[in-house]
């Protein structure tokens, strides 16, 4: 998504080899304009599958998945919570997801009440770097007896394993900008090194 790979280089903050800094327009000051794009992006990407939910986990995802409902005919958006809180006194599906940004695990939780079998499910995330948080999210809905009918990320680090172990396992994974590496203070994107290739063949 040539929008949001502009975003990326103009507002973005590379820092080290393995982090990109994006919360003056996505996950912490929000660009609701840009999220707009992003959710006709991911509905265009999507387009055919038969979506009746969408899954995101706390808290940076919550908007990238509730703008992005409006492009699907309003499917529920339902978000894993990394907490138990006193009200979810119902039946849960846990799952444990592992932070390697932050070094922690977390148990993400969603009451039984609102996902059932036979949904299909959308998963919608602002990253994908090693994946945990995607793929426990994946688990959480086959414990519900649904279906996993996707799984769209903004912003993928191509340079580590998420993207490849979401799709061994047969899930479709669409990503709107994925970044192949970070070289000097540089973000260079998959499509880019490709074009690289190209003109270095002619």
């Amino acid at each position: 998504m040539e929008l949001l790979k502009q975003r990326i280089i103009r507002d973005g903050i590379a820092i080290g080899k393995d982090t990109i800094k994006v919360d003056g327009f996505l996950n912490h000051q929000i660009d609701v304009a840009l999220l707009e794009e992003i959710g006709k992006e991911f509905a265009e990407r999507f387009k055919g599958c038969e979506i009746n939910k969408i899954l995101t986990v706390e808290s940076s995802g919550i908007a990238v998945a509730v703008t992005s409902a409006k492009y699907f005919g309003y499917p529920p958006v339902v978000f894993a919570k990394k907490t138990a809180p006193n009200t979810m006194v119902e039946g849960c599906y846990e799952e444990e997801a592992r932070s390697f940004t932050k070094g922690t695990v977390s148990v993400i939780r969603v009451s039984e009440k609102y996902i059932h079998p036979g949904d299909k499910v959308l998963i919608l995330d602002d990253f994908l770097a090693h994946g945990e948080a995607s793929l426990a999210m994946t688990k959480l809905i086959r414990k519900a007896g649904a279906e996993v009918a996707g799984i769209g990320i903004v912003i993928e680090k191509g340079f580590q394993i998420g993207s490849s172990k979401l799709r061994s396992k047969g899930f479709k994974v669409e990503s709107l900008a994925i970044i192949e590496k970070i070289e000097d203070g540089k973000i260079i994107f998959a499509d880019d090194e490709n074009a690289d290739a190209d003109r270095d063949s002619e």
